[in-house]
């Protein structure tokens, strides 16, 4: 059963780098303040870097003035993501998160089984809006689809 409107996330461990490799809580990151997550099946794949992360980065400023925190999610090392958000010049304060063993991923329930492209257990894509640690809005894309999670979608859900 995935996550609900209503349901606290899920307190697991995520990581991302600032000053070498951080490991970090889903509840001291997202327990007091507003925040979307968004999800990509991958780093670097095609509609993840074409579409759905700059979405986000072009968008960005629009939810820091609603004070929306935004992070995108994948089930990648750090590393990774890390160059990603270089590579596609995500602006400051933009966290890129890596759930690495899928365990934020699983415990939400938005899981992918991908192994027929070589990539295992891969998140949806999705896009959801949390207060306070609480899911507020739900947006999850029927296999294939870039749609609902779009940034373009989730502020218009915000107004």
């Amino acid at each position: 059963m995935s996550i609900q409107v209503g349901d606290p996330l899920p307190e697991v461990p995520l990581q991302r780098i600032r000053d070498g490799v951080e490991t970090v809580d889903t509840k001291s990151l997202f327990g007091d303040r507003k925040v979307v997550i968004f999800a990509v099946p991958g780093a670097f794949t095609p509609t993840c870097s074409e579409r759905h992360l700059p979405s986000f980065v072009e968008h960005y400023p629009q939810f820091r003035d609603k004070g929306i925190d935004v992070a995108c999610m994948s089930v990648n090392d750090p590393f990774v993501m890390q160059a990603w958000g270089e590579s596609q010049e995500v602006p400051d304060g933009l966290m890129m998160l890596a759930d690495g063993n899928a365990e934020f991923t699983r415990a939400l329930g938005l899981e992918i089984d991908a192994s027929s492209y070589g990539m295992g257990t891969r998140a949806k894509r999705f896009a959801l809006y949390a207060e306070n640690g609480v899911v507020r809005q739900l947006h999850v894309e029927a296999p294939g689809e870039y749609r609902v999670s779009s940034a373009e979608h989730v502020l218009s859900q915000l107004d």
